[in-house]
């Protein structure tokens, strides 16, 4: 995981997060390790640490769902909303073994589970049985204090949330790749929920204009809240569909909000909905064929809005968290087809490796596209000792390529002639 604190705090920001770890009782009194990536001078790495061996297993049992189980993989302690299941002997201040249920088959209440289950590591239980399935109106508290995660992955809940924010390191790229520029005008046309704005609009040191929007008015406000938290005055937020983001008739609308007039900005990202294929952790498969071969002609119809948008000149990146080569060689493929005024750029940093081929495109062409593959490392038994002693270089080249899946192409629109 990645964090990006504002540059000018980053030290201070390194020495507290360093100290605050130290004390989790997850970690036992170890340090964790944080350290500055290497080419990105906003960038700290966090490195997940796992899976952790010779845990010791309880005869207490406690079922969450899959969703839930995601989480504490990814260091959240258990809310009550996600327990499933709970040993019908469970008290208040049980140590108990926790497990997810990846198929969803597990009735709420029950007080055993023999189906298939994933082992999430170790915890203490905050309620007994009774109270979290009392009938009584939903309680919302912690229910399992995880002490013996099997991945060590420390939650960033109320930690600086004003100087930082948590991202994984793809998603962090993407606002290098844009490389946005102060007193430019910028657009994030599926921006929720405003992780990459908030990126964009600190690179620019908040100079400029920022325009996000999301079709979901709650993520919408969430970006406002994201960017109020952070300190940021440049990001404009607005609840509105990107495919009709583009202004066709005469019909005036408030100077400033959407729908915008062809060639209204210098940078656009379209961090396009898509697949989500590349998501870690993700312990349940929900995808259909139909839903997954539904987002390739969305992903176009949002794409030929951005073309419009863009100013001559300006610089288009398209982002995916997906693997899957129509989503991604495939559109680039389709852009590079279908708009002749747009020219494929290399990209800074290139941090992943280059792209699939499959897609029709020249081995020049897929050296200046930009694939996380996950795949590529190799399976990691790693504990926190060793990773102590791990060389630097060691463990930035596992930061940057044990992450999620993602893809980066960058264009930039050429001036007429």
């Amino acid at each position: 995981m990645s964090v990006f604190p504002k540059i000018s705090l980053r030290p201070e920001v390194e020495n507290y997060l360093k100290e605050c770890f130290v004390n989790k009782e997850q970690f036992n009194g170890l340090t964790l390790p944080v350290f500055q990536h290497p080419e990105l001078q906003d960038i700290l790495l966090i490195p997940v640490i796992g899976p952790r061996k010779n845990i010791k297993k309880h005869q207490c049992e406690v079922v969450v769902g899959a969703q839930c189980g995601n989480a504490v993989l990814r260091g959240a302690h258990i809310y009550v909303p996600g327990i499933v299941s709970a040993s019908k002997f469970m008290k208040a201040g049980d140590v108990v073994s926790v497990y997810s249920d990846i198929k969803g088959k597990c009735k709420k209440g029950a007080k055993e589970f023999d189906g298939t289950k994933l082992f999430l590591g170790n915890g203490v239980s905050e309620l007994s049985r009774k109270d979290i399935f009392n009938g009584l109106p939903e309680l919302k508290g912690i229910g399992i204090r995880m002490t013996e995660p099997l991945y060590l992955s420390p939650s960033f809940d109320n930690v600086l949330s004003s100087y930082l924010f948590l991202q994984n390191l793809p998603s962090a790229v993407v606002a290098h790749v844009l490389d946005p520029k102060p007193g430019e005008k910028i657009l994030d046309l599926c921006a929720a929920p405003g992780g990459k704005t908030t990126h964009i609009a600190a690179l620019m040191h908040d100079q400029g204009e920022v325009i996000a929007l999301d079709k979901i008015s709650n993520k919408v406000e969430k970006i406002r809240q994201n960017a109020l938290l952070l300190g940021l005055n440049s990001i404009k937020a607005f609840c509105f569909d990107g495919t009709k983001a583009l202004k066709v008739d005469k019909i005036q609308n408030i100077e400033g909000e959407p729908p915008f007039s062809p060639e209204s900005f210098d940078r656009i990202l379209l961090d396009a909905p898509c697949s989500g294929m590349g998501q870690r952790p993700n312990m349940a498969c929900t995808w259909t064929l139909k839903e997954v071969t539904s987002y390739q002609p969305l992903q176009r119809k949002l794409f030929t809005v951005a073309v419009e948008l863009l100013k001559p000149g300006g610089v288009l990146v398209y982002s995916t968290c997906t693997v899957t080569l129509a989503e991604n060689e495939e559109q680039v493929a389709w852009a590079l087809k279908t708009f002749p005024s747009l020219q494929l750029q290399p990209q800074e940093p290139q941090i992943g490796g280059e792209g699939m081929v499959g897609a029709g495109l020249s081995l020049a062409q897929l050296k200046q596209l930009q694939r996380f593959d996950p795949s590529v490392v190799p399976f990691q038994d790693t504990d926190i000792h060793s990773l102590r002693d791990a060389r630097m270089e060691d463990m930035i080249w596992l930061a940057n390529k044990d992450c999620i899946g993602f893809f980066i192409a960058k264009f930039v629109k050429c001036k007429s002639t």
